[in-house]
């Protein structure tokens, strides 16, 4: 966090627990355990800044871990993961992971079956287009959040290779924040394929 932001968050805190106190002691204690409540939930939400992933020490069979957010049938990004694919040696395994992206009526609700039959649909049509172009691929819903959906995979599924497929920074502001954050702590390599167009939605 940057230096100047602590004292606006330290201000949006405390000014309206004392603003209630001024009103009612009692009205005081509930925005005070309210904000006390708000803490804790960001703080829980935090992940730790570590690396993700394995160390790679000396040479594995190739594996790819594809994250996906939307539906992949350009045939250009899909010619480009056959290529990769094909250039390993010894043949590569290969696993597609969508996030199921949770809506906040649903979150609310308790309610992610609809997220994950959309992530289902997104992860048939993007296996679909691989097996055409000659790559086999397994399948994985996985987090609504990118980055943390690649750190869980990569707990049973030691990638050598992840690809990170997001629509361009314009259409896609979590996809290039989940790409810059996964540059920086990714062990394993990472590439990043940007989709455009009715491609990207």
């Amino acid at each position: 966090m940057a230096p100047w932001k602590l004292p606006l968050v330290v201000a949006a805190i405390a000014v309206p627990v004392i603003a209630s106190f001024a009103v009612s002691p009692g009205l005081g204690l509930a925005a005070g355990a309210l904000a006390a409540v708000g803490i804790v939930v960001v703080a829980a939400r935090q992940r730790p800044r570590e690396a993700i992933g394995a160390e790679v020490s000396g040479p594995q069979r190739c594996r790819f871990l594809i994250a996906i957010a939307t539906p992949l049938e350009d045939p250009a990004t899909i010619q480009e993961i056959a290529a990769m694919v094909g250039r390993s040696a010894g043949g590569a395994e290969v696993l597609v992971l969508s996030p199921a992206r949770i809506g906040f009526l649903d979150r609310w609700a308790s309610d992610v079956e609809g997220a994950r039959r959309e992530a289902q649909r997104r992860l048939v049509i993007t296996v679909a287009a691989l097996a055409r172009a000659g790559v086999s691929a397994e399948a994985r819903v996985g987090d609504e959040d990118l980055v943390q959906a690649v750190e869980d995979q990569l707990e049973s599924f030691a990638a050598t290779t992840v690809v990170l497929v997001t629509g361009s920074p314009e259409e896609d502001e979590a996809g290039e924040v989940a790409a810059g954050e996964l540059a920086k702590r990714l062990r394993a390599e990472f590439r990043r394929l940007v989709l455009s167009g009715p491609a990207a939605r």
